[in-house]
């Protein structure tokens, strides 16, 4: 059940319609039966996968908080016989007995995302070694890829992780964790919520709000206007371009793609959260915001503060920092500072792992090695920054009027916009070689004035549909603009009139320029075909 599905939008009515109806101590439980409802409609054989990873976590969790809350009572009691260190030496141990359910809980929860994700990736690679070698090719699988798989089992694992670090205690009622694992709102694309974060609203009984509910119905007109109107629209040319890349689409069609391609991975994923936030708004449940208008940022490590932040968050809190702080990381700093100096040791346990984190990051978007390069080039990228980042300072010290100017920022912006779409383009060929010789062709072939002479018009794109995604597109700048204090949205909502009338505009111009225009087809969400 696609979110631009009609179907989708007469399940989200009748569910707003039962969810204020029905008594409020039935909300939550409404919400649950919707979820696993939405589940099956997208397939029916995805729900053994959900209901498997809902019965590791909600087990998993009450073991871990059964043995946590003996720890604590056994210490309590025992406060006046055990000296301090006795004691720090019983929760070592028992911190340990935690950490093995734990690790036992992840692989579960992990291995099933593994071996539906990533089986034919790796099986593929060792068959093309071992007819390297004159073995014969292997047969390759094609596994179910369920619904949402990467964002629940991720919401998940981090919700062990949580209990493990006693920052949030296990859930004891099971329906009600199926409902954190499998809020439908956000099964499609996220955002990662935290259990602290995000169970009390599940939970709680929520009255009719008009400012919210008039707000999240904002939030879900625009987001279908990103998706239909602009990403959609810019589908169509990254396809033609991306399925002609042995034709004589390089130089500046390359280029062009990756304008294209921007336009469209942030009108789909953007737009895709704008629905996930607006119908959660009229539901009384605020989530995390996902987007910080990222292009804007300057550098590549604000962009990525600003992109996709729950799955930043996720991968710095469960990835980055607990492998920067292992036993193994400090024996390796130790050591790196006696035998490579001060400078060099302090570094390589950060580099370590920085690459890893990204390494990671790059495998949970695709199985495939356009994914892990994407990720190692970010990752290499943010690190050279940091090195380079005393030559900046000094740059800024020198030349502080320029370096101050709007100008200047606008440079930085811009060009940290096209070194992202650059990278990012390895998602459109998906495959490596190709990629790079596409980025050569930039250098080598800029053929600029054949987009003039029918250029624009070779790949499916009407000149009425690039007037339809430009004006779509600075639409979006001035709404991203308009929006630095506070989501336009909100300002519409204290205003019913205007965003009736807006609601209404928006409506119009997505039946007759969007995926439900003539000739146009709504396209499954991005972050759902990986």
């Amino acid at each position: 059940m696609s979110f631009t599905s009609a179907s989708f939008l007469l399940f989200a009515v009748l569910t707003l319609l039962l969810y204020y109806t029905l008594p409020k101590r039935w909300q939550w439980i409404l919400l649950l039966g919707a979820s696993y409802v939405f589940y099956f409609f997208a397939g029916a054989e995805y729900l053994l996968f959900i209901l498997f990873t809902t019965a590791v976590t909600y087990l998993c969790g009450a073991l871990l908080q059964k043995r946590a809350d003996a720890e604590d009572a056994f210490v309590e009691e025992n406060r006046e016989t055990l000296s301090k260190a006795e004691r720090k030496e019983f929760r070592a141990a028992e911190k340990k007995k935690r950490f093995r359910l734990l690790v036992a809980g992840l692989l579960l929860g992990f291995g099933v995302l593994a071996v539906v994700k990533y089986t034919s990736f790796v099986l593929s690679g060792v068959s093309s070694i071992g007819q390297a070698f004159g073995a014969a090719p292997l047969r390759i699988p094609t596994l179910l890829l369920p619904l949402g798989i990467s964002f629940y089992t991720f919401q998940s694992m981090g919700y062990l992780i949580d209990v493990y670090r006693k920052t949030a205690r296990a859930e004891k009622n099971p329906l009600r964790l199926a409902l954190f694992v499998s809020y439908f709102p956000q099964l499609i694309q996220g955002p990662i919520s935290r259990f602290g974060d995000l169970a009390p609203q599940l939970f709680s009984e929520h009255r009719f709000d008009g400012f919210r509910f008039r707000s999240g119905l904002g939030s879900v007109a625009w987001g279908y206007f990103k998706k239909l109107v602009v990403a959609d629209t810019a589908m169509i040319a990254v396809k033609a371009l991306v399925e002609n890349k042995d034709g004589g689409f390089t130089g500046i069609y390359v280029f062009l793609l990756i304008l294209l391609y921007s336009a469209q991975i942030y009108g789909d994923f953007t737009g895709g959260i704008d629905i996930t936030i607006g119908l959660s708004e009229m539901l009384g449940i605020r989530l995390a915001e996902n987007f910080d208008r990222p292009f804007s940022s300057r550098s590549t490590k604000e962009y990525w503060r600003r992109w996709h932040i729950t799955m930043g968050t996720w991968f710095t809190d469960y990835v980055f920092y607990p492998l920067s702080v292992t036993r193994s990381m400090q024996r390796f700093s130790k050591w790196s500072r006696e035998k490579l100096g001060t400078a060099v040791g302090k570094r390589l346990p950060v580099y370590f792992a920085t690459v890893a984190t990204w390494f990671l990051t790059g495998l949970w978007h695709g199985a495939g090695w356009n994914f892990i390069v994407w990720g190692l080039l970010n990752c290499l990228v943010i690190l050279v920054s940091q090195e380079l980042q005393p030559l900046y300072d000094r740059f800024n010290h020198r030349f502080p009027r320029l370096t101050a100017s709007r100008a200047w920022g606008a440079w930085q912006a811009l060009r940290t916009f096209l070194l992202m779409g650059l990278i990012r383009s390895l998602d459109c060929y998906r495959n490596v070689p190709t990629t790079f010789r596409m980025w050569w062709s930039m250098l080598t072939d800029w053929n600029v004035g054949e987009l003039f002479c029918g250029g624009l018009t070779s790949f499916g794109l009407a000149l009425s549909d690039w007037c339809v995604l430009l004006c779509g597109i600075l639409l979006l700048a001035l709404a991203s603009h308009l929006g630095k204090k506070r989501p336009v949205r909100e300002w519409l909502a204290e205003r019913p009139i205007l965003l009736c009338a807006a609601l209404c505009l928006l409506a119009v111009v997505i039946l007759l320029f969007g995926a439900y225009g003539i000739g146009y087809d709504a396209s499954q969400f991005i972050y759902n075909q990986f």
